[in-house]
C-alpha cells in the first residue's frame, strides 16, 4: 500500500492530493493509506513539503508531486484532464482574488446543467475540484458567510453533493481526528458536518474493524441505514475494515431472499463490506463456548415455563434449576442438541445474577431449541444461540475492535461485556448512538410485519414504509439518504425527526435533473377549442428541462383542440386572459357548464400578450392522431398512522390512518409513455413523481 501523509497546516492545504488518493481507494480499495500530521511542513522548514507520498521506499515530496503520482494510475479522459488542470491552476492557493471570483463563476455556469464536472458520475475531476475548493480560504469564507448568493447555486449544490461522497467523508474525518489529537484536552474542534465523536478508545489507524450485523428476517429500514453508514464511516475514516455479518440465528424468520435484498440495499447505499460473514459460520464454535460455560459453572439448563421464568426474572427470584450440577446441565444440554422431546422443554441460561438492578443481567437465556430447518445449515442444528450470546463471541473471534450499535441495546451492554472474561475472549469496545426516529413512523419489524400480514400495504417495498426499498420506491434518492444520515452524525441524543428536511434535501438533488412533463386529471376533463390555433395539428421539439439542455427534448403537440383540467376551467371568467404554458396567452371567449361542471371552453389565442401579466399559467395537452397521450395512475400517500410519537402500549388499530393511499387517473403527454421504471420526473404544477410501472406493463403508475 502506498503511504500519503498530509500536513495539517500546509500551504496550500493538500486536500487535492488527499481527495485524489481517497477517490482512488473507491475504485481500488486500500490503494493508499492517507493520514494527516500536525504542522506546516513534513520536512523541517521546507514549506514545499505539504505532502509526502512513499511508494516502495521512493519518496515524492510536495502536493503536486503526490498528485502527479496518483493521477498517473487513474484514467483521465480529455475533459476530465481539463478540469483537473482547472483545479490546479485556476483554483490554486496563489491565485489572485479577482481571478478566483472568475473561476468560481465559470465553474458555477458549467455546473448549472450538470450533477458532475465531467460525465454522469463522480470522477477524478470532481475529486480534484473539491480538494482545491476545500483548500481555498476564500471559497470557504464565502461559503460560510454568503453561500450561493456569491458562489452561485449550482456550485454550492455541487460542493455539498461531493462533500457527502464516501471518499470525501473519509478524508474530512481523518483531518478532524488528527486535529482533535493535536489539540490540548478540552479544546473545541469544528468540523464540516454533524458530530461523529463517540469517544472511541484504542483507535489505531489501519486496525479499526467495525461490523454491521443485520438479521435476514426482513428488509432494511432507514434506522438500519444509519447503523450501516456509521459503521462504514468509522471503518473508512480510520483506514480500517467493515464486516457485514448476517445474524442468522432464528430459522423461524430468516430467508435467503432477505439476505439478497439486504445485500442489494447495502450496495445501493454505497456500502461494501470488506468481508461478508454469517453467524451460522460459527455455530460449532459458539456451541463449544456454551459447553465451556457449563463446565465453568457459568451456565445452567432450565425447564421453567416461560411465563414463570419471566415473572421470576422481574422479581429477582432464582430458578429452581440454578444450582444443578455440571453433569446434569451437560446431560440436558445434550438432549437439547439432539432435539429430543424432553430436550425441547429446556433452554440454557447464563449464570450472571438473580437480582441485578439491570434486569438484562438476570440470568439471560443463551441457547434455545428450534427444529425448524435453517436456510443455510439445514437440519444439522436443533439448538440456536441468542443474539446476546453469539454477538460478543463472534465480534471477538472475527477481529472486531469497536462494536457500534443503537442505544436500544444500552441496558444490554454490561451483559455484552460480561461474556469476555467469562469466556476468556479478547474484549471489544462498545459504543452506542441514538436511533433515527421519525414522526408518524413505525420502525418496529414486528409492527411493520403486521401491516404486511393484514394486507394494508402491498409488501415491504410499499411507498408508505420506512424501508430503504419503500422510500426509494417513493422517490428518495440514495444520495439524499446518505447525506441526511451523515448530517445527523453519531449523536447519543434521542430525537424525533421530521420527514420534511430529508425530502427537501431530496428535492435539491432531483430538481436540476428531473424532466418536466404534463398531466391532466381524466375525470371531467375539459375540451378547449382554440381559435387561431393550427388548422392541422403539429408537434414541436421542446426542452425536457428549460435549465438543463443535456436532458434532451420532448414532443409537444399544438392543435386547435386541447384539453385542460376541470379545476382550471372552473376558475376561468369570460374575457379573462390566461397563459397556456409553453405556447402563449389566450382569452376565454365562451364557457359551457352543466350545473357546476365545465363541459367545454372556447379561447382566442393572443400570442402577443404578456405572459408575465397573467395570474393563471395553465397546463394543457394537444391532440394529434399520430401522437397519443398516455393514461397514467397518479398515486399519493399519507402517513400510515395518525399519532406523531408512538408509545409502547399504543394499539396500531387505534391509530391507523383510515385512508393513506390516494390514486387519480390522469392523461399525461405521450413522452411519459417512453419512460423506464424508476425515472423521476416533475409533472408541472403537481410535483415530483417516480415511474412505478412502465407503460409496457399495461398501465403506467406514477
Amino acid at each position: 500500500m502506498v503511504s500519503l501523509t498530509l500536513a495539517q497546516k500546509g500551504t496550500p492545504l493538500p486536500y487535492v492530493a488527499g481527495a485524489l488518493a481517497e477517490y482512488a481507494n473507491e475504485t481500488k480499495p486500500n490503494s493508499y493509506s492517507v493520514q494527516w500530521q500536525e504542522g506546516a511542513s513534513l520536512k523541517g522548514k521546507d514549506k514545499a513539503a505539504n505532502a509526502v507520498l512513499i511508494d516502495n521506499g521512493q519518496e515524492f515530496v510536495g502536493s503536486r508531486a503526490a498528485e502527479a503520482f496518483i493521477l498517473s494510475a487513474l484514467p483521465t479522459p480529455v475533459e476530465t484532464a481539463q478540469w483537473i488542470g482547472f483545479a490546479q491552476e485556476r483554483l490554486g492557493g496563489a491565485v489572485a482574488f479577482k481571478e478566483l471570483e472568475l473561476a468560481f463563476s465559470e465553474l458555477d455556469q458549467h455546473l448549472q446543467m450538470r450533477s458532475y464536472a465531467s460525465g454522469y458520475a463522480v470522477s477524478v475531476a470532481d475529486a480534484a475540484l473539491w480538494g482545491a475548493l476545500r483548500a481555498s480560504a476564500i471559497f470557504q469564507r464565502n461559503l460560510k458567510i454568503a453561500g450561493q448568493q456569491v458562489l452561485g447555486p449550482a456550485l454550492t449544490r455541487w460542493y455539498a453533493h461531493i462533500s457527502a461522497q464516501p471518499f470525501v467523508e473519509r478524508l474530512v474525518a481523518a483531518a478532524a481526528n488528527a486535529q482533535t489529537a493535536a489539540k490540548p484536552s478540552g479544546a473545541k474542534v469544528t468540523t464540516d458536518q454533524g458530530s461523529f465523536d463517540l469517544g472511541l478508545e484504542g483507535v489505531e489507524d489501519g486496525k479499526v474493524v467495525t461490523r454491521f450485523p443485520p438479521e435476514p428476517s426482513g428488509y432494511l429500514h432507514i434506522g438500519h441505514a444509519k447503523a450501516a453508514l456509521l459503521n462504514e464511516y468509522f471503518a473508512r475514516s480510520h483506514n480500517g475494515k467493515l464486516i457485514v455479518r448476517f445474524d442468522d440465528t432464528n430459522p423461524n424468520k430468516e430467508k435467503a431472499e432477505f439476505e439478497e435484498s439486504i445485500t442489494e440495499d447495502l450496495r445501493l447505499l454505497g456500502i461494501h463490506g470488506d468481508v461478508v460473514t454469517h453467524t451460522s459460520d460459527h455455530f460449532q464454535t459458539i456451541y463449544e463456548y456454551a459447553l465451556k460455560m457449563i463446565n465453568k459453572g457459568l451456565a445452567y439448563a432450565d425447564d421453567t415455563p416461560h411465563e414463570t421464568m419471566k415473572e421470576e426474572r422481574m422479581n429477582g427470584i432464582a430458578s429452581q434449576r440454578r444450582d444443578q450440577s455440571v453433569e446434569e446441565n451437560l446431560q440436558r444440554f445434550e438432549l437439547m442438541r439432539q432435539g429430543t422431546e424432553e430436550g425441547l422443554t429446556w433452554c440454557l441460561r447464563a449464570k450472571m445474577s438473580v437480582d441485578n438492578p439491570n434486569k438484562a443481567m438476570r440470568d439471560p437465556v443463551i441457547f434455545r431449541c428450534n427444529l425448524t430447518p435453517h436456510h443455510r445449515t439445514g437440519t444439522l442444528w436443533k439448538i440456536y444461540p441468542t443474539y446476546d450470546f453469539c454477538c460478543p463471541i463472534v465480534d471477538s473471534i472475527e477481529g472486531v475492535t469497536h462494536a457500534l450499535r443503537s442505544m436500544e441495546y444500552r441496558d444490554r451492554n454490561p451483559q455484552y461485556e460480561w461474556f469476555f472474561p467469562a469466556l476468556e475472549l479478547r474484549p471489544v469496545a462498545i459504543k452506542d448512538f441514538s436511533r433515527m426516529n421519525f414522526v408518524y413512523t413505525l420502525l418496529s419489524k414486528r409492527k411493520l410485519q403486521w401491516f404486511v400480514d393484514s394486507g394494508i400495504v402491498g409488501g415491504w417495498d410499499d411507498p408508505r414504509f420506512p424501508t430503504v426499498r419503500g422510500i426509494r420506491r417513493r422517490g428518495m434518492t440514495i444520495d439524499a439518504l446518505r447525506q441526511y444520515v451523515l448530517m445527523q452524525g453519531a449523536s447519543q441524543k434521542n430525537m424525533l425527526l421530521e420527514w420534511d428536511k430529508i425530502w427537501a434535501l431530496n428535492k435539491k438533488i432531483i430538481d436540476p435533473v428531473a424532466p418536466r412533463h404534463t398531466a391532466l386529471l381524466k375525470k371531467e376533463l375539459v375540451p378547449v377549442t382554440v381559435v387561431g390555433g393550427p388548422d392541422v395539428p403539429f408537434t414541436k421539439d421542446q426542452p425536457r428541462h428549460k435549465k438543463n439542455p443535456e436532458l434532451g427534448t420532448k414532443q409537444t403537440v399544438f392543435s386547435s383542440l386541447v384539453f385542460v383540467d376541470q379545476a382550471d376551467a372552473a376558475s376561468f371568467a369570460h374575457n379573462e386572459e390566461v397563459t397556456l404554458m409553453d405556447w402563449g396567452n389566450a382569452i376565454v371567449q365562451d364557457i359551457v357548464r352543466t350545473g357546476d361542471v365545465v363541459t367545454a371552453l372556447t379561447v382566442q389565442l393572443h400570442l402577443e400578450g404578456d405572459v408575465k401579466a397573467t395570474k393563471k399559467k395553465i397546463t394543457w395537452l394537444g391532440q394529434d392522431p399520430n401522437v397519443h397521450p398516455v393514461e397514467a395512475l397518479l398515486v399519493d400517500y399519507d402517513y400510515l398512522i395518525t399519532k406523531k410519537k408512538i408509545e409502547e402500549n399504543d394499539s396500531i388499530e387505534d391509530i391507523l390512518t383510515p385512508v393513506s393511499e390516494f390514486a387519480d387517473t390522469a392523461i399525461v403527454d405521450a413522452n411519459v409513455g417512453l419512460l423506464a421504471k424508476g425515472a423521476i420526473i416533475q409533472l408541472e404544477r403537481r410535483g415530483y413523481y417516480i415511474v412505478d410501472k412502465e407503460a409496457a406493463q399495461s398501465e403506467l403508475g406514477l
